[in-house]
């Protein structure tokens, strides 16, 4: 029998959706630049301001801006060198807020930014990853001019309590972000429910093409572009607009919208059968992150005296895939961040598996993985003591 390929690294990436595919196949005709004021011109830029409304539509986003960029870390890096250069320019607030289990996209910026001398405190999460918020309300103060706090974790899938982390930070008059990646298409993400003034997206994640993103404005909040060079998206990020990857965006918004009830609690339903399958078939494991506020479709597991590296290798050559944590922290044997700031001990960190569902993703190929897992954990724990 032919060996399966089953893919549950979705949070990674996912495959974009066939009706995405579509669209930005009759796309590809469209090749007139959208600035331009010629016939060619403006049917493009009428298919991308479709698009704009279908992404404020998803995040309910009606009176603020929409901004094309490259993905969420390009978003997550524009509104972190908005807040330094108003630093730089005087501002009397001069202190960022965010957690230890941020995006390496925002870890590293805050990382930088504290090297060259900026101040910047990094809120402690409890051991599920949540944010406690009487933590966060002991590092606000008058000096502080953002707080920035991701949706759902990409690692362990804590869901943080970002409107109420808001409440408080507006309270002391900081400006409020969210990187709410991994949350698109999982759970219902509004902007105006939240109340953030910022919020990063990027379509990859949601079925939509790699190299487009967005960050979401609320109305009258402070900007400065981070890419110059352009009149284009009202000044705030220059550069030809990317015709086919933008109408993919909007293609997988609307989808993400009219699917979200079904996809939600399907999602769950397979996390759930594979977690308590694990807990069922294999002895001594931990299920990380918080199982209250947790995104469906992501379950983290560590297996003691197994090393996830090596799980993960066992798994692919059974073509099952899955990843040892964030896809852009990839290519280091060091522990995933994410589960050491979260207070798992650092052999639990080093034997720790993440399983993301997607769409695609069946019950059937659950079975297999349960199928396939146990005898791999029961080998290596083996060799672990020889």
């Amino acid at each position: 029998m032919e060996q399966p390929t089953i893919y549950l690294d979705n949070n990674a990436t996912t495959a974009v959706h066939e009706d995405v595919l579509a669209a930005m196949n009759e796309a590809a005709s469209l090749y007139g630049n959208a600035s331009s004021m010629h016939a060619m011109g403006r049917e493009a830029a009428v298919a991308i301001e479709e698009s704009r409304q279908a992404v404020r539509d998803l995040i309910d986003a009606q009176d603020g801006a929409i901004v094309f960029t490259s993905g969420a870390s390009e978003a997550n890096n524009t509104v972190f060198n908005l807040f330094r250069e108003r630093i730089d320019l005087g501002a009397k607030r001069k202190r960022i807020i965010t957690t230890t289990i941020e995006h390496p996209s925002i870890i590293e910026t805050v990382t930088h930014l504290k090297e060259i001398g900026y101040a910047v405190d990094l809120c402690p999460v409890d051991n599920t990853g949540r944010v406690v918020l009487s933590q966060m309300e002991a590092l606000l103060g008058d000096d502080v001019a953002l707080v920035s706090v991701m949706l759902g974790n990409n690692e362990i899938g804590t869901i943080q309590p970002v409107k109420e982390i808001a409440a408080l930070a507006h309270r002391h008059g900081a400006y409020v972000h969210s990187d709410a990646t991994q949350a698109i298409g999982k759970i219902e993400v509004s902007m105006k429910e939240l109340d953030v003034d910022y919020l990063s997206l990027s379509a990859h994640k949601f079925y939509g093409p790699k190299g487009i993103g967005v960050l979401a404005l609320r109305k009258g909040v402070p900007f400065s572009p981070f890419v110059h060079g352009g009149h284009q998206e009202d000044g705030r990020r220059a550069g030809t607009y990317n015709n086919t990857a933008i109408i993919g965006l909007g293609t997988a918004a609307r989808i993400a919208q009219r699917e979200l009830p079904d996809e939600n609690k399907r999602l769950w339903a397979l996390r759930e059968m594979l977690r308590v399958g694990i807990e069922e078939r294999i002895p001594n494991v931990v299920v990380n992150g918080n199982q209250e506020h947790c995104l469906p479709g992501t379950l983290d597991v560590s297996f003691p005296r197994a090393e996830g590296e090596s799980i993960l290798l066992y798994l692919d050559l059974e073509g099952i895939m899955v990843s040892t944590g964030s896809a852009c922290a990839s290519g280091s044997l060091e522990p995933s961040y994410v589960l050491l700031a979260s207070g798992v001990d650092i052999e639990l960190a080093h034997g720790s598996i993440r399983f993301s569902f997607g769409r695609y993703n069946t019950e059937d190929e659950v079975r297999y993985v349960l199928e396939k897992l146990p005898p791999i954990i029961k080998r290596l724990r083996e060799m672990s003591i020889r």
